[in-house]
């Protein structure tokens, strides 16, 4: 059985220098420690295809099938800073992939739901998720422009997929003084990383964090015009 402890810690100095390099345009020298630790403890190897397991902690997207990318470790750690998670909230994903997102987050969190419009996708990630103990995480097949409403509101949302504005079905099911973590862009266009805060009176505040570059959130979000987010 090879072991990547090696890879792992190398993945971790790697996402330390990332900060530091990155600082002026995030605000963020390290990453919490909590968001460390369970980059740490998560196998990446068991989220890539196994062709891809030799590079699985490498800093850069991995394809999982699909046209789907698994996000690089320093992005997939600093979004999740940007959710600033606590070990009570529940958290929804829009964009399961292959379940490496949503296995960080339920190291972090009481419950992850997560929603994936690939059916293959979704079933593997479901698979995958129950195989490692997950138990706290929950994988819904389905268009993730409209949430979970059954489960709102939502200590936090995370969108693991570029949208070119903000879905307002999200938004509605924010709790007030939630962040949602975004990439807004079109495809093969500039993107860039926002964090979202909805206030105690439900307007909405953004940041922008860092230009990415992301997978398009496809189903309803390329069929509906909506509001492009502010410059």
């Amino acid at each position: 059985m090879t072991s990547y402890t090696a890879d792992r810690e190398e993945m971790l100095r790697t996402i330390e220098e990332e900060c530091r390099y990155t600082q002026g345009l995030t605000g963020k020298a390290r990453l919490s420690a909590r968001v460390m630790v369970a980059m740490g403890k998560v196998a990446r190897e068991e989220f890539v295809p196994k062709a891809l397991r030799p590079n699985a902690y490498d800093n850069s997207p991995l394809p999982i099938g699909n046209g789907q990318t698994i996000s690089q470790p320093f992005i997939v750690g600093l979004m999740t800073d940007l959710l600033d998670p606590e070990p009570d909230d529940v958290i929804l994903e829009i964009g399961a992939g292959s379940g490496y997102q949503a296995a960080i987050l339920a190291e972090l969190v009481k419950e992850v739901h997560t929603v994936e419009i690939i059916p293959t996708l979704a079933r593997a990630a479901m698979s995958r998720l129950e195989h490692l103990g997950y138990a706290n995480v929950w994988v819904e097949e389905g268009d993730g422009y409209h949430g979970l409403p059954d489960h709102a509101p939502y200590d936090g949302i995370i969108v693991t997929a570029a949208a070119p504005h903000i879905p307002p079905p999200l938004v509605a099911q924010l709790r007030p003084g939630a962040n949602l973590v975004i990439p807004l862009g079109r495809p093969h266009a500039p993107q860039e990383l926002m964090v979202i805060t909805k206030d105690e009176r439900g307007h909405l505040h953004e940041q922008m964090v860092l230009a990415v570059s992301f997978v398009p959130l496809t189903g309803e979000c390329q069929r509906l015009r909506g509001p492009e987010f502010s410059e």
